[in-house]
């Protein structure tokens, strides 16, 4: 019987932590993540907005190669996306929430204004899906993973 009341115990108390509501700051965190530091047209010094955004440890993770970017390394390299890719926009197509993660089906579109991964759009555009997950701690990113479709947008950039 005791065996029965600490399960049922064990079984509320889980289901109070998972359904814990997430802090509207932390979703806020994430989808300026989007707006203002993957977007060209968000903040204009991209290595400050990722020192606000993302935590001293960040580190985003794209591949199973063991290697990370610091968000001293994103903050570089978006500036070099935004510089070739002006109009760069990602949008947030859907969140959803677990725990202290979000997941993010995201679509970025742009026109790069020179060779992108060794191709020239000569003026075409892209469209692309990602799909994201953030790991939110203390108001700050701590951790993505993410994928994006990167060769649909150059088989975009080069077609005829």
């Amino acid at each position: 019987m005791i065996s029965r009341r600490i399960a049922a115990l064990s079984t509320l108390v889980a289901g109070l932590m998972l359904s814990q509501p997430v802090s509207a700051n932390d979703r806020a965190i994430v989808e300026a993540f989007y707006t203002r530091l993957l977007s060209a047209q968000g903040a204009k010094d991209k290595p400050a907005e990722a020192t606000r955004l993302l935590a001293p440890g960040f580190q985003s993770i794209g591949d199973y190669s063991g290697k990370t970017k610091s968000r001293e390394e994103l903050g570089k390299q978006l500036t070099g996306f935004t510089q070739l890719i002006p109009d760069l926009e990602w949008k947030i197509e859907e969140i959803i929430e677990a725990g202290n993660r979000f997941v993010v089906r995201g679509r970025a579109s742009g026109t790069p204004k020179g060779p992108f991964f060794g191709v020239d759009g000569k003026g075409k555009s892209f469209t692309i899906m990602s799909i994201d997950i953030h790991e939110v701690s203390n108001g700050q990113i701590v951790k993505s993973y993410h994928v994006e479709d990167w060769s649909t947008a150059l088989r975009q950039l080069s077609a005829p």
